[in-house]
């Protein structure tokens, strides 16, 4: 009789949307806990911290720190519904996009209508749950491809916001909205408010996520969304909720862009998905779906943040950025493979070794 069960242990928390199996509960504690990706990717955090902290000049100031959280602040909000998109194994490309469309909203309404600046952020939230609804009604209802409906909307929501604004840039913004968006939470130090809303979003998704029915349901999606449509999760429902809550975070990136920039403008954050689906892959989340955790999603965020920062103060790789930000979205989506490929050749060596020596009658080493 085989060992192996998909029930989990009793008390075990459904965090990984991956199958249980008594062995996995067979080792300790503190290796079911540090031998995962996500801690190695709080590892290299750390890591690529220091070395940057004690090798690259004016590195260590406080300044630099509080630049890099207002920096990927932005990637950090957006981060939060990609994961849960990706889990489910679908795609959100269009998000940089909304955040360019709700920047450009902001700018017209406020300085060319006249709104107040949070009535004009507020309907451009609206319009960028609009757009997640659009791209999660064709994902989700229509059945379409998420990478092709989200490559369409990223270019329709870009020329959008471009073709309202053409080259022109709105920049006559209150100042105690502008200064707002790059206060610190205690004065001296170099943490930016922001890092409040974040840390605030960032613990609603990982309860939503890690701790209740939506997140297991998200889960099951990702491993098998027939599976999870037979034991009751609503799988179309599930996905439109979680393409609308993806636009309204990039809306309110946007938001947050345009204030921290003071400039509405139609290019605003091209090229940010990038960053962002990168930073995701490579916190741990499966591109196939059905595996990853928040907290290794955050790791990830701040690790390309740090390495970008770091060269920025080398002007020799400043234009290397996106390079080094692609190789680390494809080495995210590689090393899985990878290691699940030289894992199993390891385990197939071995049992081949084991076989063998059973056959002779011989024990073999420890």
């Amino acid at each position: 009789m085989s060992t192996r069960s998909t029930t989990p242990a009793a008390g075990a928390p459904l965090t990984s949307g991956e199958a249980r199996t008594y062995a996995a509960y067979s080792k300790p504690l503190w290796q079911r806990v540090l031998l995962t990706r996500e801690f190695a990717i709080i590892a290299a955090l750390v890591a690529v911290y220091a070395f940057s902290y004690v090798r690259v000049e004016n590195f260590d100031g406080p300044l630099t720190l509080y630049y890099l959280f207002l920096d990927v602040a932005p990637i950090l909000l957006i981060a939060l519904p990609m994961t849960m998109i990706i889990v489910t194994g679908e795609i959100d490309l269009s998000v940089a996009s909304v955040v360019g469309l709700s920047s450009v909203l902001v700018g017209i309404l406020h300085v060319d209508a006249g709104l107040s600046l949070p009535m004009a952020a507020l309907v451009a939230m609206t319009v960028g749950a609009v757009a997640g609804a659009v791209n999660g009604f064709l994902v989700a209802y229509v059945g379409l491809p998420s990478l092709a409906v989200t490559i369409g909307t990223l270019a329709l929501y870009r020329g959008i916001a471009v073709g309202l604004l053409g080259t022109e840039a709105k920049t006559d913004f209150p100042e105690k909205w502008t200064d707002l968006a790059k206060q610190r939470i205690v004065e001296g130090q170099p943490y930016p408010w922001i890092l409040l809303v974040v840390a605030v979003l960032a613990v609603v998704f990982a309860v939503l996520l890690h701790f209740s029915t939506f997140g297991r349901g998200v889960f099951e999606i990702g491993l098998n969304d027939e599976a999870a449509r037979f034991s009751g999760v609503d799988v179309a429902r599930t996905k439109l909720v979680l393409f609308v809550l993806a636009g309204t975070i990039s809306a309110f990136a946007g938001v947050y862009y345009t204030l921290r920039y003071g400039s509405a403008r139609g290019d605003n954050a091209t090229g940010m998905e990038l960053q962002v689906i990168a930073a995701v892959l490579l916190g741990g989340v499966s591109i196939f779906g059905g595996r990853g955790a928040l907290h290794g999603v955050l790791a990830g965020v701040l690790l390309i943040g740090v390495v970008t920062s770091a060269m920025r103060f080398n002007t020799d790789l400043v234009d290397k950025i996106q390079i080094v930000v692609g190789v680390l979205l494809v080495l995210s989506v590689v090393s899985p493979s990878f290691l699940s490929w030289a894992s199993g050749l390891i385990r197939g060596r071995t049992g081949l070794r084991s076989r063998s020596t059973a056959g002779t009658g011989k024990r073999s080493l420890p």
